[in-house]
């Protein structure tokens, strides 16, 4: 049985207005100031001053621009940082263009892959129409960054710098995705052709071809060797020739990125704690490294982080950053904005409950830097975003330990850290890990489109 609107209830609706004593004030500091400036609240700045009981020197922040690649971005500031500091260079940063580059090539092949894995399948299913939507796109996980650096290596940024396309992916992500696109409807066709396997194996090497091209002319030529040619902080001069990507990434940076787990908190009933997950369709090279994440509760993941900092390593993590958020500032505090005191309306919803129904989910990836501890209880935490050095504080922003709480999803934890039962969770979960839907928010921060 279905209820219109009537004028009677719209009346009824404008005299309980009466009945909300700050109805008055709230309207006009709301409609001068808007919601967000009328509600905030000016605690914030007291409660979370940039001064943290723990704290890893980061040095100068990196700058995505206008770019949905923050994972890698965030991904590979926590690499450099040991770089930064073994061979005291303050502002080093490694080749963000390269990453994106094998990235955006090993998408493409994963995106003709899983269009000929479906190619009988009926353009309107939905997991099929979800490939066709965005066959590429900026966004990824650790995973997938480690999947790339692992197949290709990394070199420094000043061998291989930005572009124009890098730095502002709209164009190029347009450009892409037409051709993907097109190219898929034909691979398609020629499956329903019933053409034969080493047919579609040459059709799609032409279409990797034509792929190869637009990333070359946009982003450039990616090395194979180079030189690595620096001064360092003290003005020591060093050169090391004829490196390839794969031995600078061993040479200089030597991380061991097997070592790096992907744990989540997701609250919500189709994901129990303990276990292990993949996401259909979520990935980049064919072949190569899985998405996995171990599902811990809260606590786990936080006592996990601390002692993470504890011993000098950074944390990568993943958060749904436009949740109670102030950019400018560099705030991100739940209790930044009193909604429910300015419209007198409960706004509450719990973590699982906000997952559920689409209100919350992974939008950008940061990194932990640093945490204060009161009595041992976290109560903020010290962020290096890659949004430039104008937000915040020279790019930092400073997280409450309840926004965390509510709004952080994921971090990667080194497995050293991690106790016996849960690395035995993840070790026997990662043999037969559960497929997440293609939509799943725990996949969305590789799902971002600029």
């Amino acid at each position: 049985m279905t209820h219109d609107i009537t004028n009677d209830t719209i009346k009824n609706f404008t005299a309980d207005l009466a009945n909300h004593p700050a109805y008055g004030v709230a309207a006009n500091a709301a409609q001068k100031n808007g919601i967000f400036k009328a509600s905030e609240s000016l605690q914030t700045a007291i409660n979370l001053t940039p001064t943290f009981s723990i704290e890893i020197d980061t040095g100068k922040v990196a700058n995505q621009l206008r770019s949905g690649r923050c994972w890698m971005f965030s991904a590979l500031n926590t690499m450099r940082h040991p770089v930064q500091k073994q061979f005291k260079l303050k502002d080093f940063e490694l080749s963000q263009n390269y990453t994106n580059f094998w990235d955006k090539f090993e998408k493409s092949n994963w995106f003709f892959e899983n269009v000929l894995a479906t190619a009988k399948t009926d353009l309107t299913d939905r997991k099929v129409a979800f490939l066709f939507a965005t066959p590429q796109q900026d966004g990824g996980q650790w995973d997938m960054l480690c999947g790339i650096i692992e197949k290709y290596g990394i070199v420094p940024k000043a061998v291989y710098p930005e572009t124009a396309n890098a730095t502002d992916s709209s164009a190029l992500n347009d450009t892409l995705n037409h051709l993907l696109r097109k190219d898929g409807l034909e691979l398609r066709a020629l499956v329903r052709d019933e053409k034969t396997a080493s047919e579609l194996a040459a059709r799609k090497t032409s279409m990797l071809n034509d792929v190869f091209r637009v990333l070359a002319i946009s982003l450039g030529v990616p090395p194979t060797k180079f030189d690595f040619e620096f001064k360092d902080d003290e003005g020591n001069y060093h050169r090391d020739t004829d490196l390839t990507p794969k031995i600078f990434f061993e040479k200089y940076v030597g991380m061991n990125l097997a070592d790096h787990i992907s744990t989540i908190n997701a609250p919500t009933s189709d994901k129990p704690w303990h276990q292990v997950f993949s996401v259909e369709y979520l990935g980049n090279v064919v072949g190569g490294r899985q998405v996995r994440h171990l599902n811990l509760k809260m606590a786990e993941m936080k006592a996990l982080m601390i002692k993470q900092l504890e011993a000098g390593e950074v944390v990568w993590f993943g958060s749904n950053v436009v949740k109670d958020s102030e950019r400018q500032a560099g705030y991100l505090d739940t209790k930044l904005y009193d909604r429910d005191q300015l419209f007198d309306v409960d706004f509450g919803m719990s973590k699982a409950e906000a997952l559920d129904s689409g209100e919350s989910l992974m939008d950008h990836a940061m990194v932990i830097t640093g945490v204060d501890l009161v009595a041992g209880k976290p109560t903020k935490w010290k962020v290096e975003n890659s949004w430039g050095e104008k937000p915040g504080f020279k790019g930092y922003f400073v997280m409450s330990d309840a926004w965390l709480d509510n709004f952080v999803y994921q971090a990667v934890i080194n497995r050293r850290f991690l106790p016996a039962d849960l690395l035995a969770s993840y070790e026997q979960g990662c043999k037969h890990p559960v497929p997440l839907a293609p939509w799943d928010p725990m996949g969305a921060l590789a799902s971002r489109v600029f």
